[in-house]
């Protein structure tokens, strides 16, 4: 078979077999060879700045020599089994000494699967069917997740729009929509329903910030009405901090699910609660009534644990976090004072360690409100940054512990070039 050196005949090849042209993650017009630190190159041999990082899990940056060295010392010793292994027990163990609402875990392949099975979960704890998720809260691709994640249409609260086909209308019926950062709403909602299982949300909801007290309100209405409180920190789970949003906000739900970063960059994720909760994935005591049954064929398979364990490490170090957030504030700060300068409406969005712009005067607070007032704007900015050696999704930046001085200078440059083109 014929080399192909170009990205053109990649892209063109992508369409052959994939529909639209891709694998339903990115812009399927370029297509990455290879990533080294915090770069990555596309197809032609073109170098950017990676600011999306896999969508999260690669923290460290691309090729860790530690990591490296975790993962290959492992390679030669099995890499799948469908049993227990020794680096998946050693990852459990350390996930349950860092996040503080976990006793137990269980591991899955993705973190939709680990959101999947804590709905479930929590239907099984409590008895109950109904969940209240928030609009615009990003869960996963199962089918209570598809519900009001990125509606079209405003819609009255509490009714879930179904964002996919292909979802009975049973779904919406067991699913009530609020809007983020609305205490009063939750809590008439949580009046009105006596059978509402769990609240499922971000605490960092896509990259809105929970509002001071807000989860804290959340974390006492649930006490209230007896209803489980799911933190969704696949994304916020050792990125805000290394016990995740439940240290960073010192709030700690009932139960929680974990990603990328736990895989180091491999298929990985998981659940975790108490003893008591996660007994349901155990039938010697809970019995067939009560049973949850959960299994994956890659399920804490050993090299994403070997990953996943020492990225963790790397983590613990002091310092790590520090740098991170000087990182991130380094990039907030670098376009805020462009785009102020410019006289251009903005306003920052999110964390340090996760975050972007919304061009527009309004505080974003909620799915409504987080928005652009000109979305052409955006589009025009993020391609300029591309076309100057940043590589980014559209609606978030992640900053990585691999970012040197010479690639902030190089993305000042890059965001400079980006504001005279929206001027």
């Amino acid at each position: 078979m014929q080399k192909l050196t170009s990205q053109t005949e990649w892209i063109a090849r992508a369409h052959e077999v994939l529909p639209a042209g891709g694998f339903g993650n990115f812009d399927p017009g370029i297509v990455i060879a290879r990533g080294e630190g915090s770069k990555v190159w596309d197809e032609d041999g073109i170098e950017y700045i990676d600011y999306l990082i896999g969508s999260g899990p690669m923290l460290l940056g691309h090729g860790h020599p530690e990591v490296m060295e975790a993962v290959l010392e492992q390679l030669p010793k099995g890499m799948t089994f469908f049993a227990n292994n020794a680096k998946g027990i050693e990852l459990a163990e350390a996930i349950i000494d860092a996040v503080p609402c976990c006793e137990q875990v269980r591991f899955v392949a993705s973190g939709g699967e680990a959101d999947m099975y804590a709905i479930r979960l929590a239907r099984a704890f409590t008895g109950r069917d109904k969940i209240l998720k928030f609009e615009g809260g990003y869960h996963g691709m199962s089918a209570e997740a598809q519900m009001s994640l990125a509606p079209e249409a405003q819609v009255n609260f509490p009714q879930a729009v179904p964002d996919s086909a292909g979802i009975p209308q049973g779904v919406a019926d067991q699913m009530l929509i609020a809007p983020f950062n609305d205490p009063a709403a939750v809590e008439a909602l949580l009046a009105e329903h006596d059978d509402i299982a769990a609240i499922i949300v971000e605490p960092l909801q896509r990259i809105i910030p929970a509002e001071p007290g807000y989860l804290q309100g959340l974390r006492d209405l649930c006490d209230k009405h007896n209803v489980l409180l799911i933190f969704d920190e696949i994304v916020t789970g050792f990125r805000l901090a290394y016990g995740g949003a439940q240290e960073r906000y010192g709030v700690v739900p009932d139960i929680c699910t974990l990603g990328k970063i736990i895989g180091g960059g491999f298929p990985l994720a998981a659940l975790g609660a108490s003893a008591e909760i996660m007994q349901h994935f155990d039938k010697g005591k809970v019995g067939s009534e009560g049973w949850l049954m959960q299994l994956g064929t890659l399920s804490g398979n050993p090299i994403a644990a070997a990953a996943g364990l020492k990225t963790m490490e790397v983590l613990r170090r002091d310092g790590t976090y520090d740098q991170l957030r000087r990182t991130g504030r380094a990039l907030q700060d670098m376009q805020v004072a462009a785009l102020t300068e410019a006289g251009i409406a903005h306003q920052i969005c999110g964390d340090e360690t996760l975050f972007d712009i919304f061009f527009t005067d309004n505080v974003c607070r909620d799915y409504r409100s987080a928005k652009h007032d000109q979305p052409a704007v955006n589009a025009t900015y993020n391609a300029v940054l591309r076309a100057n050696g940043i590589f980014k999704s559209p609606g978030k930046l992640y900053p990585s512990l691999a970012v040197s001085e010479a690639d902030l200078e190089q993305t000042a440059d890059a965001v400079a070039q980006a504001v005279a083109a929206i001027r």
